[in-house]
């Protein structure tokens, strides 16, 4: 960070890095990651890793949530409606029965109230879990599980569920409809539908 006069610049936090799409997590891994998490009794990161898989929302919204977004009472809710900051349109999206547990299981334990965030800061700055906190305990996920950083990041998370829909369907309008895309263009290239078509076409044909 500089300041120059009276202004403050901020470095982008990603220069320097490789930037591009990031590929989903295969159903394999994030079943070892839970039982993992499970096993070790990490409580918080366990729902947060089913919720982040659940919900498909961008990070900066993920870490937002307050408990009441996904509550009705004392109990959590099996559907959830969320403003995405990013575009300001509001996007529904299914609670399994997996991930209720390991929130209502974190909510208990964490003693949180419905006005309070759902995940809570460590840090005195933050309210709440910030994306580049979010980013480094993935980046401890991606390396638990022997994976290369450089092929995931929090993006992965919100293209995991909605990847598996799509070659399960091929239904490109739920999926658009799921990520909160206002143009289904944006769709097709987040999921970069075209390269993968091409290579399961190209795995399928035998020479």
């Amino acid at each position: 960070m500089e300041t120059v006069g009276n202004t403050t610049h901020r470095e982008p936090w990603n220069k320097g890095k490789i930037v591009g799409q990031k590929a989903p997590f295969k159903p394999k891994d994030i079943w070892a990651l839970r039982v993992r998490l499970q096993m070790e009794g990490r409580i918080r990161e366990l729902a947060l890793l089913n919720l982040g898989i659940d919900s498909k929302l961008r990070g900066c919204d993920l870490v937002a949530l307050k408990v009441r977004d996904v509550c009705h009472g004392d109990q959590v809710a099996t559907r959830a409606i969320v403003m995405q900051h990013k575009t300001q349109r509001p996007v529904q999206f299914e609670i399994t029965a997996t991930t209720r547990d390991t929130l209502q299981a974190w909510i208990k334990y964490a003693g949180l109230k419905p006005d309070n965030f759902l995940f809570p800061s460590r840090l005195h700055e933050s309210p709440h879990l910030g994306t580049r906190q979010y980013a480094r305990i993935l980046g401890h996920w991606v390396d638990e599980l022997g994976l290369d950083r450089a092929d995931y990041g929090t993006h992965s998370m919100r293209r995991t569920k909605a990847t598996l829909i799509y070659r399960r369907t091929k239904n490109l309008r739920a999926v658009q409809l799921l990520l909160g895309h206002a143009k289904l263009e944006s769709t097709v290239r987040y999921l970069g539908i075209e390269v993968d078509d091409a290579l399961e076409i190209s795995e399928q044909t035998e020479i």
